[in-house]
């Protein structure tokens, strides 16, 4: 068992990076979504800019104290994104992309088709007040279905990992780059650090261009607070008891509960009775009837 664990591991990217695309016209116009699908939102000349000048910070960041790494792509399908991958692939000479998947569950949250401009703020607005997790967008989906379905890309992903399908040579620093959306984004931290409903709701939209780096911590658990400062993830909605976890999974074992945390447990509980050994076997025995849900 403890061979295949270390075979596991050396496959283990050393960064996820997940980057909203640049400024499109659905972002610069509200207008264009009453006469241009979502998904051919295009580029504005800035979001162009911004994905060029991103495509340089990521390749510094993950150059910056290592010679021998590699970057492999997941995109969005839609055209702002693959516009935006092909502007940041811009700053990646040839030989260390180890390729590109592009992968329809990292689409954006469907806003239905066309909107009348004068409804897309209401809609905004019934969003925000109702909940961005269980509102229908009116001919569109919920925040829950995204999580549906980056839940089951997750799957895929640790899948190609553990399969090895990026090719990575364990003497080479291998970095993950997805580009998508700025919920899609959220929801896929929420996932990855099991966040509640409530937390995910407190989370701040990312910007145009803007990434956030899941790094490989000492112990083999990945970790926002190995790059980012406790300034920044306060900015983007995290609440301290968030960031003191994404400290303790910086040098946490992989696989090890962070019995700190409190929406592990606490937040389910307004208290729990102490526990002594006879308690804890009759929780094992009673237990060993319950059926399998």
């Amino acid at each position: 068992m403890s061979l295949v664990k270390i075979q596991t591991n050396t496959h283990l990217p050393k960064r996820i990076i997940l980057v909203r695309h640049g400024e499109s016209s659905g972002n610069a116009d509200r207008n264009v979504r009453g006469t241009t699908p979502t998904h051919k939102f295009e580029l504005t000349e800035k979001g162009i800019e911004q994905a060029k000048q991103t495509g340089i910070r990521i390749k510094k960041l993950i150059s910056e104290n290592d010679n021998n790494w590699k970057v492999f792509f997941y995109v969005s399908p839609l055209e702002r994104t693959r516009k935006t991958l092909r502007e940041i692939g811009g700053s990646f000479p040839t030989r260390r992309v180890m390729g590109v998947k592009e992968e329809p569950r990292l689409r954006d949250l469907n806003f239905g088709n066309y909107h009348d401009p004068a409804s897309i703020g209401k809609i905004q607005k019934e969003r925000f007040t109702y909940g961005r997790f269980y509102y229908r967008v009116p001919g569109g989906e919920t925040g829950a279905e995204v999580y549906d379905r980056i839940s089951d890309f997750l799957e895929t992903l640790w899948r190609d990992v553990d399969m090895n399908r990026h090719h990575h040579n364990p003497n080479k620093e291998l970095n993950l780059v997805i580009v998508s959306h700025g919920l899609a984004s959220q929801v896929f931290l929420m996932k990855w650090f099991k966040w509640t409903v409530e937390q995910f709701e407190y989370l701040n939209n990312l910007g145009n261009c803007e990434f956030r780096v899941m790094e490989l911590g000492a112990g083999g658990e990945y970790s926002l607070a190995v790059h980012h400062t406790d300034e920044e993830m306060l900015e983007w909605g995290m609440s301290p008891e968030m960031i003191a976890d994404q400290k303790w999974r910086a040098n946490a074992n992989r696989g090890t509960l962070n019995d700190h945390c409190p929406w592990y447990l606490d937040a389910f509980f307004d208290h729990l009775a102490d526990s002594n050994d006879k308690d804890d076997e009759d929780v094992k025995s009673n237990n060993s009837y319950l059926p399998l849900a």
